[in-house]
């Protein structure tokens, strides 16, 4: 053959064979343009589709600087109300997926509400979507073995803005790389997968991953990527090809370069998206460097604490079988922390610093088994699988029931109400809807059903039943008679026919059975109350009955709130069967009595909203602080009443103790112990702070007596109690600096079996839970938040809001410590007062709980109990450090170093998943 005629020959059958190896490469590829209107081929040979067979939402065009990808030229957008919009992807059973979603704001409402959002696989909640920049990308990738022939996506729960979606991808694996024994238990969320060494910012993808795993580079410097690289990190690289033994490793280009220590060590300091929890960590090695025969490259990792995982010894090009192999070794149980540090340290007979090619670190996440209805419901579906209803797609309650149905509030919640009034309903009624053991109201009115009323005794808690206005045949069951909750039968204006059971009409039933022509009702026992709708006369009696019930409870309700004294309190709902010690009634002292022991309220010693507050002593030495109530409004009075109510009745050292009230001459004073040093805030930032200051152990020691008072509210009173107004103001000092919580006016008690108390927002500004301020519902969470605060303050010296001390466009000290600690500069939010006596790991762990506890949704913060123990770790760590001081050169550092690594925890037995015990310690890959 002509070299002429070669060279177009061989490059066409080249690019023949790469299009055909791109085609096998993208076996189990799903890549969905949200808002797209036409199939197309990127640039790196990803071949999209638009997501027209989604029916809800919108679609809009954006257009964002420097963004040409075609992908990201549309998005769609959903209604911000209850509903949750999910999008069903076909997969292979038995298979592992890479599931991938990607939000570009593009500011397409045109409204500048950067929105915030929830997304979930199934009835699992995966990620809260938060936009923070209109012409950044989000993403969120997961991975997981697919038990089913599909998988749900689903956008949900608007908090601002509504909810969007850029691109859905599903990318299949073909092996068990990413193989663990939870798997069917847990997915993996994607927390960090990182190409060290790489020669660009851009990620390595597809096609040089065939699995399309997105490597991002280690030189690009985010908030939630790596930050503080020790010095003497150099880059190197090769040509020359990497064995990685099986393509689902990471591909060639990235293990071609990585990270050398020089100065004989490899230090970073990363934040992990979603920890702390239990994670799934794999570090990737490749010997690509030729090192003379006397040379050698050994190092372990560091890690503080864990000498066992410090023990084991890496030589690359020994491991690996060779130079240019991967060797990868791992963890797939470690418990994890918001901010991880790690070091790789060389040996001390290695003549060459460690190397590091690339980095995994992944999060279980727990799957929700869903509503255990799931099957039954879905098999009701089956029937009307064409109705616009029927398309809403993933669990039938979870994150957030269907439209037209509600559920329980069980962790598997059951299906009570099917609201299908109207629908359109042809045929018989489904019998699995017979199978929704949990049912409660079935409301099948207004369509066009038919057939007979089928056998409900499967639903033993059915209450009301609404069948009318349809086309039903056949006898009314007798087995309604056996559904032991029934008070509501409609089945007027059907085709049944033959006679109404005598049991059913002697139930406490109300039963509307007219309009059947064939329908008689038969004879009648005796009963003790039963009603035929229908008859004017009925109607009449019913709405009667209504009216007086309504003027009853309307003038009760009034009566009670006019009542303007102490035996109006609501003192018998209260059951703090866990207190130490019997309920006890408040002393009641006499005006006098406080006249004279406070001599004639000579000496003030604070003030607040409630009033002020002044120092006093009783006639046998004890000294008392003496709160008057300046205002004598109903809410002063309401204030006053409930912090009488409570106090009373709780006991625990870490709580003010309450000595009395009195109530005489039109005053309302509360009596309490005497706290000699007054309040955390004038410790930290107020007069007392002048020539002295309280040292990190002390305000850790602080927290704990805080902690542990709020512990006891939340979790020894029965029921709970909600302070609703912590901060450090409401934080009292004895003698010996041992903090005691103070200040219930505005607490709130927790309703058993319920959630969230719906209440009317009080607190102080700084200290405010934001979602508790949007909805209104109060949780023990909306102290967790509080708490948080007084953390920060505590490791800053800095009052909650201020106009002057964090920057010209920031107010806020959760705003500001987050922007500093979310960097890995911590030092920049510490107190200088402090110096330099504190542990560096200490700190650390205050501020990623303080930040887990500001957390903007109440069930992303911890319980009390969780932060309790993280502060008692904390002073363990300041201890240890005092009595191992002289092994520490240097007690903190404003960089991660070979002294210090942070606060890596893998220790902690606070269980953040449920995984079975045996993976309790680390076990290598």
């Amino acid at each position: 053959m002509d070299w002429k005629w070669r060279l177009p020959f061989f490059l066409s059958l080249t690019l023949l064979l790469l299009l055909r190896l791109s085609s096998a490469q993208m076996k189990g590829f799903v890549s969905l343009d949200c808002g797209g209107k036409e199939n197309f081929t990127d640039e790196i040979g990803l071949q999209w589709t638009p997501d027209d067979k989604m029916s809800y939402g919108e679609i809009s065009t954006i257009s964002v600087t420097n963004e040409t990808r075609k992908q990201y030229m549309t998005l769609r957008h959903f209604p911000a109300d209850s509903r949750k919009y999910c999008y069903t992807l076909d997969v292979v059973s038995r298979t592992r997926y890479l599931l991938r979603t990607t939000f570009l704001y593009g500011n397409f409402d045109s409204n500048n509400v950067y929105p915030k959002f929830d997304i979930s696989v199934g009835a699992t909640h995966w990620s809260t979507i938060v936009i923070s920049d209109a012409n950044t990308i989000e993403v969120r990738e997961l991975i997981f073995w697919a038990s089913s022939p599909t998988v749900s996506v689903c956008l949900s729960n608007a908090t601002t803005g509504q909810p969007f979606i850029s691109t859905l991808e599903l990318r299949q694996f073909n092996g068990s790389v990413y193989y663990t024994d939870y798997e069917e238990h847990f997915y993996l969320s994607v927390s960090a997968r990182i190409n060290f060494g790489a020669e660009s910012d851009a990620p390595i993808r597809y096609p040089d991953d065939p699995f399309d795993r997105i490597w991002e580079s280690d030189s690009v410097k985010k908030a939630n990527y790596l930050v503080d690289v020790a010095p003497g990190t150099t880059k190197i690289s090769t040509k020359e090809p990497i064995d990685v033994n099986r393509d689902e490793m990471p591909p060639g280009r990235v293990m071609q370069t990585a990270v050398v220590g020089t100065n004989g060590s490899l230090t970073y300091r990363m934040n992990l998206d979603g920890f702390p929890g239990i994670g799934w960590a794999v570090c990737y090695f490749a010997e690509i460097e030729d090192l003379p025969q006397n040379e050698s490259r050994k190092f372990r990792l560091v890690l503080p604490g864990q000498p066992d995982i410090s023990k084991a010894v890496v030589n690359i090009e020994e491991n690996a079988l060779g130079k240019y192999r991967l060797y990868e070794p791992g963890y797939t149980n470690l418990s994890l922390p918001f901010v991880l540090s790690f070091r790789f340290g060389k040996t001390s007979d290695s003549t060459r610093g460690p190397l590091l090619n690339a980095m995994e670190i992944n999060k279980y996440l727990e799957k929700n088994g869903g509503s255990p209805d799931g099957e039954a419901i879905s098999s009701v579906l089956s029937h009307y699988s064409s109705a616009d209803w029927a398309q809403e797609g993933g669990d039938p309650c979870l994150p957030v029931p269907w439209s037209w149905i509600r559920c329980s509030s069980d962790i598997q919640p059951r299906i009570v109400s099917i609201l299908l009034s109207s629908k359109n309903l042809t045929g018989n009624i489904p019998l699995d809807i017979t199978k929704l053991t949990g049912l409660v109201e079935l409301w099948l009115d207004g369509n066009m059903l038919t057939g007979p009323i089928p056998d409900f005794t499967g639903c033993m808690d059915l209450k009301i039943i609404h069948l009318e206005n349809n086309q039903f045949s056949g006898a009314l069951p007798t087995s309604l008679v056996n559904l032991p909750k029934l008070r509501e039968l409609w089945v007027q204006n059907n085709m049944l026919s033959g006679t109404v059971p005598s049991d059913l009409l002697s139930k406490d039933l109300v039963l509307n059975y007219s309009g059947n022509v064939k329908l008689h009702k038969g004879s009648r026992r005796k009963s003790h109350m039963y009603a035929i709708i229908g008859s004017a006369i009925g109607a009449a009696v019913l709405l009667l009955a209504t009216i007086i019930s309504c003027l009853f409870m309307h003038k009760g309700k009034k009566k009670y709130y006019e009542q303007g004294n102490l035996n109006s309190l609501p003192s018998q709902s209260m059951d703090f069967s866990k207190a130490n010690g019997p309920a006890e009634a408040a002393h009641c002292f006499s005006f006098s009595e406080i006249e004279n022991s406070t001599n004639n309220f000579e000496k003030k010693i604070g003030s607040g909203g409630f009033g002020v507050v002044y120092y006093g002593k009783l006639k046998d030495g004890k000294e008392i602080a003496v709160k008057v109530l300046t205002s004598n409004s109903y809410q002063g009075k309401r204030e006053f009443s409930n912090e009488v109510a409570l106090l009373s009745r709780i006991h625990h050292r870490n709580l003010v103790q309450l000595l009395g009230y009195c109530r005489e001459e039109g005053n309302s004073m509360l009596i309490y112990e005497f706290m000699h040093n007054g309040t955390l805030k004038e410790h930290l930032y107020g007069p007392l702070t002048h020539g002295r200051s309280i040292n990190w152990i002390k305000r850790l020691e602080i927290a704990e007596d805080s902690a542990k008072g709020i512990e006891y509210l939340h979790t020894g009173c029965v029921p709970a109690v909600i302070h609703r107004d912590l901060k450090s103001s409401n934080i009292l000092l004895d003698r010996q600096l041992r903090a005691k919580v103070s200040d219930f006016g505005l607490s709130k008690l927790a309703v058993d079996g319920v959630s969230h108390v719906s209440s009317i927002v009080r607190g102080t500004v700084g200290y405010l839970d934001p979602e508790y301020y949007i909805s209104q519902q109060l949780t023990d969470k909306s102290d967790i938040y509080s708490f948080g605060v007084i953390l920060l303050e505590l490791i800053s010296g800095q009052e909650a809001i201020s106009n002057d001390s964090f920057g010209a466009n920031c107010r806020n000290i959760v705003q500001w410590a987050k922007l500093h600690i979310e960097s890995g500069d911590i030092q920049g939010i510490i107190d200088p007062a402090l110096g330099n006596d504190y542990d560096l790991q200490s700190m650390w762990k205050i501020a990623e709980k303080a930040l887990m506890c500001v957390q903007p949704h109440g069930h992303m913060r911890p319980s009390i109990s969780e932060v309790l123990k993280e502060i008692q770790d904390a002073i363990a760590i300041e201890r240890e450090a005092e009595g191992n001081s002289e092994e520490l050169p240097v007690r903190n550092s404003g960089h991660a170093s070979s002294m210090n690594m942070g606060s890596m925890d893998f220790s902690a037995t606070e269980n953040y998943i449920s995984i079975d015990e045996s993976i309790a310690q680390p076990t290598a890959r």
